[in-house]
């Protein structure tokens, strides 16, 4: 497993006009493909945290669908998928998540397949477990996809929290977990800016298009999502898997941006890999004070927004 760091030398925030109030707050991104077998793939989970852990992470952020394989592949396979559905707490990728975060004294972030509680779809869910084992963000994906290969519709609802873009405060920065299909739509990276978020952190799973076979849409991703973190003054965690898993090849390529569109750490598109990378999170401050989208927006005029569109 690949180490790529960004650590000990923050970038300079090119806007600054005053000194930063914070420490540089170090965070970690884990690149795996998924095993067929639960405890290998357990296990090179863990080892990803250990890495993480060693050097100094105090959030090690998964993938989507962090313990199960990505199963959305076709439309008619609810009946095998909801043997994977978890309470949480209390199912196993909690238990995962609990134990790596006892171990090495970090909040550790992951993905899975939420039971709802009237037995139908259930939902695709991120949550933070902190040290002591206590569940201390959930949020549910909002934005579910519905093309080949990627057919969520059939599986999950959509996210039903009333406040639909919770941000939680992790030591002394500020945090959205969203997922994948969500790290598109600028509204949603806005909602969270507006909300205070620092950092938005997206669990992933996305890779080739089975019906377009030669278009590559990582470039595509990529661009949007460091985008989405100009215009909103965020951090972005984009966690990507790895492998093959008919007829998905994941490109992983895994990264973490900051507010001025700096790709801080990169992951390979086929190997296993941890990020480690330091943010200094005042560099949102003093981006916004330079360039304040969110000061001049013109919220009466986006009625717009709400229209349906086909």
């Amino acid at each position: 497993m690949r180490l790529i760091t960004a650590i000990g030398s923050v970038p300079p925030s090119l806007a600054r006009v005053e000194p930063p109030t914070r420490e540089p707050f170090r965070i970690a991104a884990v690149q795996e493909a998924w095993h067929p077998d639960p405890e290998e793939h357990a296990a090179a989970l863990e080892r990803g945290i250990a890495m993480a852990a060693g050097e100094g992470a105090r959030l090690v952020c998964l993938q989507e669908l962090t313990l199960s394989p990505y199963f959305a592949i076709v439309p008619d396979a609810l009946e095998t998928a909801a043997a994977m559905a978890e309470p949480l707490p209390g199912g196993p990728t909690h238990a995962l998540a609990a134990r790596a975060a006892a171990q090495h004294g970090v909040f550790v972030h992951a993905s899975l397949y939420e039971q709802a509680d009237d037995g139908g779809l259930g939902y695709n869910t991120a949550f933070v477990t902190r040290p002591d084992g206590e569940v201390v963000a959930r949020t549910r994906k909002l934005h579910i996809p519905v093309t080949a290969g990627y057919y969520e519709d059939k599986y999950f609802r959509p996210g039903d929290d009333e406040q639909g873009y919770p941000v939680v405060e992790l030591g002394d920065g500020h945090f959205g977990f969203p997922t994948c299909w969500d790290q598109w739509f600028p509204e949603l990276a806005r909602a969270y800016s507006l909300g205070g978020a620092e950092v938005i952190v997206y669990p992933t799973a996305i890779g080739s298009e089975p019906d377009h076979p030669d278009f590559d849409t990582q470039p595509l991703w990529e661009r949007v999502i460091v985008a989405n973190g100009i215009t909103n003054g965020t951090f972005m965690v984009a966690v990507n898997r790895i492998g093959t898993e008919p007829p998905l090849t994941f490109y992983g390529s895994s990264f973490i941006s900051d507010p001025y569109g700096r790709v801080l750490v990169k992951a390979p598109r086929d190997e296993p890999a941890v990020l480690v990378a330091d943010l200094d999170l005042d560099q949102r401050r003093d981006w916004l004070e330079l360039f304040p989208f969110l000061r001049t927006r013109r919220p009466e005029t986006y009625a717009a927004l709400l229209d349906a569109v086909d």
